[in-house]
């Protein structure tokens, strides 16, 4: 099957749109942003946009065949957690 989008710039979409796509809410969303566990994302000026390729690698990461099945990657749940505490200021931010 041919892809309609084959040859076309990639698609970005704002908050609220790769929330939709994703079945999240979009505070949620802005939650991964500033824990560092969701899909990558882009800022253009002020704008928070996400390329749609980036939202279906983000998802993809979670793919399992069973419940059993450890996978081969994890998506996070949107808090803290210690995997992604940053240095700042020569100190862990907690």
């Amino acid at each position: 099957m041919v892809d309609p989008n084959a040859g076309l710039p990639p698609r970005y979409l704002r908050t609220p749109e790769a929330a939709r796509f994703l079945g999240l809410s979009g505070r949620t969303l802005e939650k991964h942003r500033t824990y560092g566990t969701g899909p990558t994302y882009r800022k253009i000026g002020g704008r928070v946009v996400y390329a749609l390729e980036d939202l279906k690698t983000w998802v993809d990461r979670g793919t399992k065949t069973s419940t059993s099945d450890p996978g081969t990657g994890v998506v996070l749940p949107a808090k803290r957690h210690a995997s992604a505490l940053v240095a700042y200021a020569g100190q862990t931010r907690r």
